[in-house]
């Protein structure tokens, strides 16, 4: 007999949680737990201002020339030391879902997307973007 306290769950359906990352095994807070949406658009923005920055010293005619630096940095940044200067600067590092290196494909796919800007602003009840989702990535505290 099922337990009436409980809603039934469907085929393929994720029980739900209670906080951000809890389905993933992350803790609720601190060191490890997902990076809420605040964190992360604070070091979006820095990155974007970095970003500026740089295209407007030396790319000043290319019109597309902020979006590519903006690229690059990630590019370059997450393989190399967790994450973006916004990252950093923010307490946070990108690693992959399951742990280890993040490697150079990863960082590909996630940055062409976070391009995109409306995968980034996507996100599911783990507060993981759309551009973590498909890149296999998710964005920590550190």
């Amino acid at each position: 007999m099922p337990n009436s306290t409980q809603p039934p769950q469907t085929f393929g359906q994720l029980p739900p949680s209670t906080f951000p990352g809890e389905r993933l095994g992350l803790p609720e807070h601190g060191p490890g737990s997902v990076a809420r949406v605040g964190r992360r658009f604070a070091a979006y923005g820095i990155d974007a201002v970095l970003a500026w920055i740089v295209y407007y010293a030396f790319f000043y005619e290319s019109p597309w020339a902020s979006l590519l630096v903006f690229a690059a940095m990630n590019l370059v940044f997450i393989p190399t030391i967790g994450g973006t200067i916004g990252h950093r600067l923010m307490g946070m590092f990108v690693t992959p879902l399951r742990g280890g290196y993040v490697g150079l494909w990863r960082p590909l796919v996630r940055t062409a997307l976070l391009c995109l800007l409306l995968p980034a602003l996507v996100w599911d009840s783990d507060q993981r973007g759309f551009h973590d989702k498909i890149a296999g990535t998710v964005l920590l505290r550190r």
